[in-house]
């Protein structure tokens, strides 16, 4: 009856709920963007504000501004998208990003949402461009790459997870409607082939079009300033060379080794490092050409002014290397003038495989009071073989890949713990039936429940996950969120299975980290002297229903979108002794030591009477097709032994068995197949002694 009400609750509130939107107004962004910065108009096709900055006298896009929610509403642990501010630079690298809203279980009343704001705080720098993972906490500190790792969060692994997936799936969506680059070259790997090589010289290079060439005139410059009142300011004939410039992306061995020489390509390679790539400018014009940008004013180590690297209609950021220029050990036949070698990092997004461009601008003035700048970019390009190249392409399949192929070892632990349950449970007549060798057996499987399962690969199952799936019925209409916790959710199906074949009692009884940890406790009571109490029947009827009640209040208040569903989760104990290990503010430890106390007393009372994830599983065994328990006809009447025995009360007094309440202890099936204990057995044992003749002593 209670089932159906909230089923009924549900759909009568399926219709009048919608995906969320994003929250933020002008007013509320300028908030977040104070002066000097100046928040634009909303994009007409995208939910996408600029934020302008005052650059010389006009406005320039300082960042693009968006919710994650408005454009990747990926659904989190809680069932409903988290709400993330992300400013994008105009070069795809994150400007900030903040968290506006979330339902992440796990931070709320947990661990606080504090470590989820540090989180989300390590993209600022980081690009769009690459494929940014999630390591493990102070990943970094140990090694991992930082322009593509971002430190993780003990215990909450899985919500980390869908926070980055959000941050680049809405980054990226932005991305290609603004920036001009999209998912197709996040991760992207393209490196030089290093076992080609050929000897050429630069002529060869240059007439192969693997080196490029720029030289600009002043008829080319004229032609490109006419119309503007400064074409003429060129000093000289048609002809002379204002500038004139050699590209070479040196990488490529055939190149590099070529312009270089072999060790001095060699030592560049090495310092340049894995992944990233070095063009090499050269100025060959007349040392006095007026518009050489590598001369004596240039930086080490800066970058550029009028020079940049561009692809597809993208500007790439390009840095002088500052490569030592004494005893630089440059080919013969190269140009003396000066030269630099910019560095480009993979961070970049750069392909060299595809075409490029490399732009020199030249600047000229007009007016004498009120000057105005007029600027022209000349650019030459370079599009070299793709099979010097070797191309990894990012791997296939969304993001929740990644935690499946991380978490492998775990997954296998897991799958080995289920395949060795399986048999033991369904053959009877093997190990269960063996008391004692049964008993060492549970107790060692509950320890790599709650220490392997709960403790150390967080899958305690929860209400919460419930409330998730309620929520994304009603809001999200999206249950990708399952897919970036592998180890709960392969528990998860297990126990769906289980539910079945045999009922409610083999995930309670036995894959429960906290139903492990409370049987564990009630082993003290017998050394602290506790006697454990015996619940009278009629309270125990009267308790429960209550984890029913408490199950339809948790998933009413999640259809109703209602933050109560969280609040009232907190029944469960769960997050507090297995997710957070008693790390919480006082009173939820009290409450979960409360609990366990209790347990001392009234075994897993906590389990029988409030549990609403055991009230959900009980509902569901419902479909169980199997009664798997052996009865004889004499449980009973006159038999009561596994009754007595039974400290969950899932025996009625005629023998037959409550799946609803049975938790897969198998005493029972232990003491019907021991002819030691079985009461019809050793009454049938002894009848058959007394009825056999005795032997009788002659004298």
């Amino acid at each position: 009856m209670l089932l159906r009400a909230a089923l009924l609750l549900l759909v009568l509130l399926l219709p009048t709920l919608s995906a969320r939107a994003g929250q933020l107004d002008r007013a509320a962004l300028e908030k977040y963007f104070p002066p000097p910065l100046v928040v634009g108009e909303k994009d007409d096709r995208l939910p996408v504000w600029p934020i302008l900055k005052q650059q010389a006298g006009a406005y320039e896009v300082f960042a693009y501004a968006f919710e994650s929610v408005d454009l990747a509403p990926i659904p989190g642990f809680g069932g409903t998208p988290p709400d993330l501010l992300i400013a994008l630079a105009p070069d795809g690298t994150f400007r900030d990003v903040k968290v506006i809203a979330h339902h992440e279980p796990v931070f709320l009343e947990g661990l606080g949402s504090e470590p989820l704001f540090a989180f989300v705080e390590q993209y600022a720098g980081l690009s769009a461009r690459q494929a940014i993972r999630v390591g493990r906490p102070n990943a970094r500190a140990a090694g991992a790459a930082p322009q593509t790792t971002v430190d993780g969060i003990s215990m909450a692994t899985a919500s980390t997870r869908v926070i980055n997936q959000s941050i680049l799936a809405s980054a990226l969506a932005v991305a290609r409607a603004k920036l001009g680059f999209g998912a197709a070259n996040v991760g992207l790997k393209v490196e030089a082939r290093a076992d080609l090589y050929e000897p050429l010289t630069l002529a060869d290079l240059v007439a192969r079009g693997w080196v490029g060439r720029l030289t600009v005139t002043n008829a080319h410059a004229a032609s490109a300033f006419k119309g503007t009142g400064v074409e003429d300011r060129a000093e000289g004939r048609p002809d002379a060379v204002l500038t004139d410039l050699i590209v070479a992306y040196l990488n490529v061995p055939t190149i590099g080794r070529n312009l270089l020489g072999e060790v001095r390509y060699d030592a560049l390679m090495r310092e340049l490092g894995p992944g990233n790539h070095a063009v090499m400018v050269i100025s060959a014009g007349p040392e006095d050409a007026p518009e050489n940008p590598i001369g004596d004013r240039f930086v080490l180590g800066a970058v550029p002014e009028r020079l940049a690297v561009g692809q597809g209609g993208l500007i790439v950021n390009a840095r002088d290397m500052a490569v030592e220029r004494r005893d630089a050990g440059r080919a013969e036949g190269l140009p003396p003038g000066p030269w630099t070698i910019l560095r480009i990092d993979q961070a970049a997004g750069f392909d060299p495989s595809a075409a490029w461009v490399l732009a020199e601008t030249i600047v000229r003035e007009r007016g004498q009071i009120l000057s105005e700048k007029i600027a022209r970019a000349f650019p030459v390009e370079t599009k070299l073989p793709a099979d010097l190249f070797t191309r990894v392409r990012p791997e296939d399949g969304p993001n929740w890949t990644d935690p499946w192929r991380a978490r492998g070892p775990e997954l296998g632990l897991i799958g080995l713990m289920l395949a060795v349950l399986v048999p033991v449970l369904s053959r009877q007549r093997g190990l269960v039936a063996d008391g004692r060798r049964f008993a060492l057996f549970r107790l060692g499987f509950l320890a790599l429940t709650l220490g392997f399962v709960g403790w150390y690969a967080q899958a305690q199952l929860s209400i919460v996950t419930l409330v998730g799936l309620v929520r994304a019925a009603t809001v999200s209409h999206d249950l990708a969120f399952l897919l970036y916790d592998p180890p709960s959710l392969v528990l998860w199906v297990f126990a769906l299975a289980a539910l079945v074949a045999w009922g409610r009692g083999t995930f309670c009884g036995w894959l429960c980290p906290f139903g492990a940890l409370q049987e564990f406790v009630a082993l003290l009571a017998r050394p602290l002297r506790i006697r454990q109490l015996a619940v009278p029947a009629r309270l125990d009827r009267a308790l429960r229903p209550v984890k029913y009640v408490v199950l339809v209040g948790i998933l009413g208040a999640a259809a109703a979108g209602s933050p109560l569903a969280d609040t009232v989760s907190e029944v469960e104990p769960f997050k507090t002794a297995i997710t957070l290990s008693f790390v919480r503010s006082w009173p939820f430890v009290a409450y979960a030591a409360g609990l366990l106390v209790l347990n001392l007393f009234v075994y897993k009372g906590f389990c029988r009477y409030l549990c609403p994830l055991g009230a959900g599983l009980a509902l569901l065994g419902r479909a169980r097709i199997l009664d798997w328990i052996p009865r004889r006809a004499e449980c009973g009447s006159p038999c009561q032994l596994c009754k007595v025995r039974c400290r969950y009360g899932a025996i009625a007094p005629s023998g037959r068995i409550d799946y609803a309440e049975c938790f897969q202890c198998m005493e029972c099936v232990t003491i019907i197949h021991d002819p030691e204990q079985c009461v019809p057995q050793v009454v049938a044992r002894k009848r058959a002694h007394r009825a056999a003749p005795r032997p009788v002593t002659v004298g």
